[in-house]
């Protein structure tokens, strides 16, 4: 790999002698467009700790108002890149509403979200969850204590509203995965709806994250999924309950992404690997010495330009707690998880996951053999740009040859039934027979036409 020592221009990069190399960039100017949650934190590490320079890049980072909005502004170039539901590059590479080609060299975190309700919900559901020994709700809690509740706003004739952030949005799958494995049908898309609503009992609609407080506030949904520091918020003000974190729904699930068009990696295959292990170094320094780094991390999201929530609201989820009813603080040591457990490495079976549940409720009309899945992830996640720039971290001594999966082919070992609520055992390798081991949701050769499901 061509290196050439960088001029006056980053003399501040050269600090560390282990810095003194760099990659021939194709472009150095970037821009890159985030949504104001804790998640994005590795673009602002790398930023204010100033790995995006020690690579010679000048990177400008820039808060978008919506998910389509950004993932728009990457399509069409005003953005380089972005912190990307891992939903949207692989709905755009098949064609699911905007088509185009994103890929994924990073995968930005593990959990981070959580389903909350209405303080009114909240009461209407505690008689139905069992208490610990101290009088506190026994956590997991499953949706089978809302389903009582669901019904009796049917009975009234009330539809249940939930908010999500987006269609192709980790938190739209674990809310419906959370709600179907208590029993409460989250709703299918079908051809021409875009509404996901189809037979639901729970009827989901999309809510921007720093909205969401203010929606159910307002009372226009009853809870919502979302990412931090938006559940906590709802605690801080008074107004819900977190009632589940995701890492309760699937221990260490895959998160966001960062995603480039792959027009871009092709052109600027040297300017991809920068920026690459810019942001594996900021991940790095996220969990680094037992997350000794976060409050400073918390400082940092807290400033407008990034978050903009207050330090005490962003710090109840990223330094290893989580406040569920109001005092009801407990360790979650995982909640927010940056580098360990590989959480970096983009794999196929994490993209797989995805498509599974865009199948599951019908966003993928028809079936599909496994083949197929595992094309698409290949196509997406690019785990081969992230090693090569994990191995050019470890040359420079900047990173740790043994925190790297070598040799992944990368597929996860399947989930096994404790990490995830419904004990149903996820493998990505075999897709369509996890699909059918879902009680609820679309397998085999099923399809929706108008308002029924066939075949």
């Amino acid at each position: 790999m061509k290196h050439f020592l960088l001029g006056l221009a980053a003399s501040t990069a050269l600090t560390s002698p282990a810095l003194a190399q760099f990659l021939e960039l194709e472009k150095d100017e970037l821009t890159f467009g985030f949504i104001k949650l804790t998640d994005m934190a590795p673009l602002a590490v790398a930023y204010e700790q100033g790995y995006f320079l020690d690579e010679g890049l000048f990177v400008t980072l820039e808060a978008q108002a919506n998910w389509k909005v950004l993932l728009d502004g990457v399509i069409d170039g005003q953005l380089d890149g972005a912190h990307m539901l891992a939903g949207q590059p692989l709905a755009a590479t098949i064609g699911y509403g905007t088509e185009a080609h994103i890929i994924t060299p990073f995968s930005m975190d593990l959990n981070g979200n959580g389903i909350t309700v209405s303080n009114e919900v909240w009461a209407e559901m505690k008689p139905n969850i069992p208490e610990n020994s101290d009088g506190l709700p026994q956590h997991p809690i499953s949706a089978e204590a809302l389903a009582p509740v669901v019904e009796n706003y049917r009975n009234n004739g009330q539809p249940f509203n939930m908010g999500m952030v987006f269609p192709v949005s980790t938190h739209n799958y674990e809310l419906r995965y959370w709600l179907a494995a208590g029993g409460l049908h989250p709703g299918f898309y079908g051809d021409g709806d875009a509404t996901g609503q189809i037979n639901a009992d729970v009827f989901l609609s999309v809510t921007p994250p720093p909205q969401m407080p203010a929606t159910l506030e307002a009372g226009t949904i009853h809870g919502y999924c979302v990412g931090e520091p938006w559940n906590q918020q709802a605690v801080f003000k008074g107004i819900g309950v977190p009632v589940i974190t995701d890492y309760e729904i699937w221990k260490n699930n895959p998160e966001k992404v960062f995603g480039i068009t792959a027009e871009f990696a092709e052109e600027n295959p040297n300017t991809t690997l920068a920026l690459t292990k810019a942001l594996i170094r900021a991940a790095m320094w996220l969990d680094e010495n037992d997350n000794a780094n976060r409050e400073e991390a918390v400082e940092i999201l807290s400033r407008s330009q990034y978050v903009g929530a207050d330090e005490e609201v962003i710090a109840n989820s990223m330094t290893g707690t989580f406040e569920y009813e109001k005092g009801d603080v407990r360790e979650v040591p995982d909640f927010n998880v940056f580098f360990r457990y590989n959480a970096t490495y983009p794999y196929y079976s994490d993209a797989v996951w995805y498509l599974t549940q865009m199948r599951r409720w019908g966003q993928i009309a028809e079936a599909k053999p496994d083949s197929w899945y595992d094309e698409v992830a290949k196509s997406v996640y690019k785990p081969a740009i992230y090693l090569e720039a994990a191995r050019l971290l470890v040359e420079d001594g900047l990173a740790d040859e043994a925190d790297f999966p070598w040799e992944s082919d990368g597929y996860k070992a399947p989930t096994p039934p404790e990490d995830i609520i419904d004990g149903v055992v996820y493998d990505g390798r075999t897709p369509n027979a996890y699909l059918e081991s879902l009680e609820i949701g679309l397998k085999g050769e099923q399809r929706i036409v108008g308002n029924d499901v066939e075949g």
